[in-house]
């Protein structure tokens, strides 16, 4: 860089300083004496004087003092008018240094306003063509669902039309035929001899809006397909009064056992045709006179004889209470074999019906110019008079009643009641009569022997053990007596303790952990820490001590002490961390055993502590002797499926052939 360009520089970042700096003027000095008075501007070619030369770096040029920088005192303004429409600042207002405000702008009002609506108009565009696209498919499917659905004008004539259903053991002898209805217990009574009771109670149970709904409810579906869903199809079916009429008078009756959307959508269809061609009184009508109530009740005049001995225009508000409550499961809220969750159904009855009570001030029935009324006071009274009332067990003339009612709630878990009932069906049955006889006579016997031990009571179950077949089942010396509560069937009742028989399957978890038959184990003297209780100490049913055992010997002596321990060491819950479930009562249930399920068990349990059922600890015997037990494979089919893959199913129509020629049963 030259001299000339150096100096040029300097001048320009002098003269910044300058600008920036207080600006002291230098003073004027006065013209030189020495200046040529006779001095003359330089002129143009037009003799016009042209402009004094002056240095780059203009000493008398504007200047901007340090003032310019300092921020001002804002000037009190007054507040914006609200009104203005003016998107600049007036000159006659100018914005004050430092005020970083952004001027206000206000725009035209309409101008959101139609954005708004050309948006509502692109979106009901939008929702018309989805609304017609599946508006069109319901109705696609609605004319496919209806061009086949039987009439329901008809309706009148296709109630009280049974089928006898016979129940036959294994070599096609009949032991027990359900009688027709119509030549036993089941009186029709018009609407108006019925209680209003019963009406407030099955409205409130089964269909809150009956008087008021097309004959479904359009939210209790919506409501019970969520629930499916999340539940894994455990849901709720959201039947009306309505549907279920139409399900038990007009569908067949392998149409009733299915549990598929077509299936819903022919019944919401019949359903809604029902409620046009039929008052509501009709249809109440017809739903009292034909639910079935258990026990062989078909209506509700047979079900107050059945259950009250008396007439269903006289019954209670308990007692209409509960038989609102038996036709959901006739088969489990039994009150003389189920007596416990009968009552509790009883009060889930008055439950809703005090909350329908409360929401719509009392509830309104047709046949009663009074509404029935029910508040705490009245709800607990009703709950209380079933507690104390004395059920009468009907007479049952089955040859092997437990059997028959077993069988008879196995159908029911698959079928509703209306299809088992009406529907004629001939079942087939894995009992051994000759067994059976054989079964009955040996607890008959062995009760006997044993009443000096306060032995009452008894039950058995035989099974065979290479396919699962239930051969004989024994639920009380005798079924009639009520002193031992014999009408329970205590085969089935997961109440029992199984004393010694679990023993195995704590040995079957010790296996699976590394012992075997051989293994040393020491039946001596030995205490197990209890927490805050005294130490567990067990003692063999001989009261005496053996020494070091194999485990073969300890499980074929049936010793406690060993036991116990063989208990500790595999644990009695199941460890999460493991591939599949362990502990003794993980092991269980991988057999069949599912009852035990509190979380208080102890060490005892490997000693009978806890509860099963007889039917579940004799299906899962046979599961220990195969050589792959513990793997998931259970030799109890017929047991663990509920009996209905020994059973065999014949419609009507094919009765004639099963008479001729029963199915080949496993041997």
């Amino acid at each position: 860089m030259s001299n000339e360009e150096n100096d040029r520089l300097r001048r320009i970042l002098r003269s910044e300083e300058e600008t920036q700096g207080v600006y002291n003027p230098a003073p004027i000095e006065p013209p030189s004496q020495v200046t040529d008075k006779y001095y003359r501007p330089a002129l143009d070619k037009d003799n016009m004087p042209l402009p004094r030369r002056v240095d780059e770096i203009d000493m008398e040029g504007t200047r901007v003092t340090p003032a310019a920088y300092q921020p001002t005192a804002r000037s009190q303004q007054p507040p914006p008018n609200p009104v203005a429409t003016a998107t600049t600042i007036p000159p006659q207002q100018p914005r004050a240094q430092g005020n970083n405000r952004p001027s206000i702008v206000i725009r035209n009002p309409f101008y959101n306003m139609g954005c708004f609506l050309r948006g509502l108009i692109v979106t009901a565009f939008v929702a018309v063509i989805i609304g017609l696209i599946v508006g069109s498919y319901f109705v696609y499917k609605y004319s496919e669902i209806a061009s086949d659905l039987p009439d329901v004008g008809g309706l009148r004539e296709s109630a009280s039309q049974f089928e006898t259903t016979r129940i036959l053991d294994r070599n096609g002898q009949v032991l027990y035929e359900i009688l027709d209805p119509n030549a036993g217990r089941r009186t029709y009574i018009p609407l108006s001899e019925i209680s209003p009771n019963v009406l407030a109670a099955t409205i409130a149970t089964e269909d809150k809006d009956f008087y008021s709904n097309p004959g479904f409810d359009p939210v209790a579906i919506v409501r019970a397909l969520w629930q499916n869903y999340v539940t894994g199809g455990q849901g709720g079916g959201a039947s009306t009064i309505t549907q279920q009429l139409a399900r038990a008078l007009i569908l067949s009756p392998e149409e009733r056992s299915q549990r598929t959307a077509t299936r819903k959508a022919r019944e919401i269809i019949l359903a809604a045709e029902i409620t046009r061609r039929y008052t509501k009184d009709e249809i109440l009508e017809l739903y009292l006179n034909e639910i079935y109530y258990g026990n062989l009740a078909y209506g509700v005049q047979a079900a107050a004889e059945t259950y009250f001995g008396k007439s269903a225009k006289d019954l209670t508000m308990g007692e209409a209470a509960f038989l609102a409550g038996l036709p959901q499961s006739p088969a489990v809220y039994d009150i003389y074999t189920n007596s416990e969750a009968t009552l509790i159904r009883q009060q889930q009855v008055l439950v809703l019906m005090f909350e329908m009570s409360s929401q719509n001030g009392c509830i309104k029935v047709s046949n009663s110019e009074t509404p029935v009324c029910i508040d705490p006071t009245v709800a607990t009274q009703a709950a209380n008079e079933m507690k104390v009332y004395s059920f009468h067990a009907p007479s049952f003339d089955a040859k092997y009643p437990h059997w028959v009612n077993f069988v008879r709630a196995q159908l029911e878990e698959q079928y509703d009641a209306q299809t088992i009932y009406r529907s004629g069906f001939v079942v087939y049955t894995t009992l051994d009569p000759v067994l059976q006889d054989q079964a009955q006579q040996l607890i008959t016997n062995q009760v006997a022997a044993m009443a000096d031990n306060n032995t009452h009571n008894g039950a058995l179950v035989s099974i065979r053990p290479s396919t699962g077949e239930i051969l004989a089942m024994v639920g009380s010396p005798d079924f009639n007596n009520d002193a031992i509560a014999g009408q329970i069937n205590m085969a089935n009742s997961p109440t029992r303790q199984p004393g010694s028989s679990i023993k195995p399957f704590t040995y079957i978890a010790a296996f699976e952990k590394g012992w075997t038959p051989s293994t040393l184990i020491w039946d001596v003297p030995t205490q197990f820490p209890d927490g805050t209780n005294p130490p567990y100490e067990p003692r063999n049913y001989d009261g005496k001590f053996h020494g070091g055992l194999s485990v073969r010997i300890a499980l074929s002596n049936s010793f406690n002490i060993p036991a116990v321990k063989a208990l500790e060491f595999v644990g009695i819950y199941d460890d999460p961390n493991t591939p599949q479930k362990d502990g003794l009562i993980g092991t269980a249930e991988r057999l069949g055993i599912t009852t035990l399920t509190r979380n208080d068990y102890g060490l005892s349990l490997t000693l009978g502590g806890g509860e099963v059922s007889l039917l579940d600890m004799t299906s899962a015997q046979p599961t220990q002797s195969s050589p792959t037990a513990g793997n998931e494979c259970l030799l109890s089919p017929f047991l663990r499926s509920q009996i209905l893959q020994a059973l065999s199913f014949t419609n009507t129509n094919q009765r004639r052939a099963s008479r001729s020629s029963a199915p080949n049963m496993p041997t």
